[in-house]
């Protein structure tokens, strides 16, 4: 053991055991946060009267101008919407309807695809499907078929009974797994397997591509997804420059499996559709939240601890778990510093991120902006002054623990932390394993501290990320509740230490990461 520990000190400069945390102060911040909760009037604001909140839509700026204003009147300071850059077009759905009007009647559960048009009024036709599962059959249809019919890409979603639990937590039998674990790639993906990804999305690009070039009168999309739950997608680019695409719904894979058997068998089957949708393209730039609460110790109140999620969510629900659940946490964790009377020594800033659903855009020119070009490493004077950076995008879940990013001079810190924490994080985790796919990567690719939270999946990978399914109800309160607790003493504990969180060594220069999609 001596061995492996003066190896670590060799390879992270800045090792070094956890100071002495404030009892008094870890206290206040439970009996705030679990005596005196905001979780679920937060999570209301953001997901039921906020609405469905795609970047640079009006449900976005409700969600931002609310947050900005309550965290005013909790006593932050420089609260505001700081712009970045130019995203491109917001977008919304005014009004969706899909029903089968032959052989019988039948509504479907279907929203239009982001950033498509709509039909300019009500439509009505003949299906024709299509099966299109490699470049052979889609050169069947290059050649103007489909045009001025509604098609019905065929899906190959599995729609068998679930035999295991839609809602899962961590057995402790798992959690010791990920701590034993080794660092691995970014976004846990194998070479092979993200080779198989970029496949993927390449042959569904030209797809869409083939159906677009062919002025189908409306396109038709069984998702993924079981129970009358699907994921949905981008239909067409959100750039301001981008041309228009045509009208294209999403559905349930049921009502797309039961359209493609009764074509299949000979039954003509007849649609009608209505959708109308607005772009939004007078101002193509948008911000982050951005709110603080001040430094107190002359020394150190130029440092900075920063903790964040995503605002934006996809369309076709409220964006609860994904990633609502998310901001709600670090709000609710900054307003329990606030209400406990907290005196942090570094100045602790939140971020409530734009654009992380077309690609991590809010954090990655944050973090450009602010703190140095990832591309080139030239680093801006801030990139110093920052200890660490706290995310949360994994859904409603409790934390279980946290993912090192490969970061072993924190491993003591973090263990004494969440260990103080036992009562309520079962079986307290810290895995070296890198996590990827969420805001955190920007940092960690600049070099600096950028952590991930492990979170009990619940219903996240089946049931609500990036689905028709995913608003209020999906909530689980107490673990938000738990979260924001155990968020709100790293952060604090964070600020109130002597040194810095220490870093791992920089990175070479590197392409900005890629998204979760």
């Amino acid at each position: 053991m001596k061995s492996a520990f003066y190896s670590l000190l060799l390879l992270f400069p800045g090792f070094a055991f956890a100071q002495e945390m404030d009892q008094a102060a870890i206290a206040k911040i439970r009996k705030e946060g679990l005596e005196n909760s905001k979780v679920e009037e937060i999570a209301h604001q953001l997901t039921d009267v906020s609405g469905p909140r795609l970047t640079n839509s009006p449900g976005f700026q409700r969600a931002a101008d609310w947050s900005i204003g309550e965290m005013k009147k909790w006593g932050l300071q420089n609260a505001r919407l700081e712009e970045w850059g130019e995203f491109g077009k917001g977008w919304q759905v005014e009004k969706s309807y899909l029903a089968m009007t032959k052989p019988y009647y039948m509504p479907f559960i279907a929203i239009p695809k982001a950033w498509t048009s709509g039909t300019s009024g009500p439509i009505k036709g003949e299906v024709v499907v299509v099966d299109i599962q490699n470049e052979e059959d889609l050169k069947k249809y290059a050649d103007g078929k489909l045009d001025g019919k509604i098609v019905l890409t065929k899906g190959n979603a599995s729609t068998d009974p679930s035999f295991t639990p839609d809602a899962k937590r961590y057995t402790a039998e798992e959690l010791e797994k990920m701590t034993n674990s080794v660092p691995f790639g970014q976004n846990n993906f194998t070479p092979e397997q993200a080779e198989r990804m970029r496949t993927m999305r390449s042959f569904r690009s030209r797809v869409d591509s083939t159906l677009k070039s062919q002025k189908v009168k409306l396109e038709l999309a069984g998702r993924t997804g079981k129970h009358g739950t699907f994921f949905t997608s981008n239909g067409a680019s959100f750039r301001g420059n981008a041309p228009l695409a045509g009208p294209a719904f999403e559905l349930a894979p049921e009502h797309a499996g039961l359209v493609a058997r009764l074509v299949e068998d000979g039954i003509p089957v007849t649609l009608e559709a209505e959708s109308a949708t607005t772009f939004f393209d007078k101002k193509l730039t948008t911000g982050n939240v951005i709110a603080e609460i001040p430094g107190t110790d002359p020394k150190l109140k130029d440092e900075v601890v920063m903790l964040g999620g995503h605002l934006d969510s996809w369309h076709s629900a409220t964006g609860a778990t994904d990633n609502a659940a998310g901001c709600t946490v670090m709000m609710e964790a900054v307003r329990i510093l606030q209400a406990a009377g907290l005196k942090p020594r570094r100045t602790i800033r939140i971020a409530l991120w734009s654009g992380e659903e077309q690609g991590l855009y809010g954090s990655r020119f944050y973090v450009k902006n602010t703190f140095g070009d990832m591309e080139t490493m030239k680093l801006l004077p801030a990139h110093e002054k920052l200890s660490a950076y706290y995310n949360i995008d994994n859904g409603t879940g409790r934390i279980r623990g946290i993912y090192l990013q490969g970061n072993e001079g924190v491993r003591p810190i973090f263990e004494k932390w969440l260990n103080a924490f036992s009562d309520i994080v079962d079986h307290p985790t810290v895995t070296s394993r890198i996590t990827g796919g969420t805001d955190h990567l920007a940092f960690d690719a600049l070099g600096l501290p950028g952590f991930q939270f492990i979170q009990d999946g619940i219903e996240y990978n089946t049931r609500t990320h990036h689905t028709n399914a995913d608003t209020y109800e999906r909530l689980v309160m107490d673990d938000l509740k738990q979260m924001a607790v155990v968020v709100a003493a790293f952060v604090y504990n964070t600020a109130q230490m002597d040194q810095k969180i220490p870093r791992k060594p920089m990175p070479a220069p590197q392409p900005q990461p890629g998204s979760k999609r």
